[in-house]
């Protein structure tokens, strides 16, 4: 079976059970008479970088996930495309970056549409990382929370939306940030 044809079989069985099989699992996921054949072909996802080792020696995908990367695309007038070669998306280094306490929030409103967050979009939020004026922030606002662009005005604080039909938000009991919003992820199906 050639490496292809093996790299869709473990992002199928990934995408359904949110991990890489086991070698017992690999027996028959690829029609294996011995779990010898799957050690083998391990062996050769692990020198192509496809899979690696987690500090409990679990497979976890390497560039399993990458997405090839075709080119430069203009989102203006039509034009023809810079074809790159050899280049990829590599999620796992843009997820396995993430500090172990990054939680994700899912979007419910327009308020930052002009942001280009919009409703049923994620948004993945540092806990720890320092806040400053620009940084979009999720913010507990007098005991309800928000998603809105942080921006200090002498002492105090406004949060601002980025949908002109909404008005900036002063706080007046309480203000809690709860991380900065480092990545947006959305989905048109």
């Amino acid at each position: 079976m050639d490496l292809d044809t093996v790299q869709l079989k473990l992002r199928d069985f990934y995408k359904r059970h949110q991990r890489l099989p086991t070698h017992g699992e690999m027996v028959k996921l690829f029609h294996y008479s011995s779990r010898g054949s799957t050690r083998y072909l391990v062996q050769k996802l692990l020198e192509e970088g496809i899979v690696s080792k987690d500090e409990q020696g679990k497979l976890v995908p390497k560039s399993l996930l990458d997405i090839p990367v075709l080119g430069i695309i203009k989102a203006g007038y039509p034009m023809p495309a810079d074809v790159q070669q050899d280049n990829y998306l590599r999620l796992h280094l843009l997820f396995d970056s993430l500090p172990p306490d990054t939680f994700a929030l899912q979007i419910s409103g327009d308020s930052m549409i002009d942001e280009g967050i919009y409703e049923g979009d994620f948004v993945l939020i540092n806990k720890h990382q320092e806040v400053k004026n620009g940084d979009i922030v999720a913010a507990n606002v007098d005991n309800e929370w928000t998603v809105k662009t942080f921006k200090r005005e002498g002492e105090s604080v406004v949060l601002l939306p980025a949908n002109k039909k909404y008005p900036p938000i002063r706080p007046t009991v309480s203000l809690e940030i709860g991380g900065v919003v480092v990545h947006v992820i959305r989905s048109y199906r």
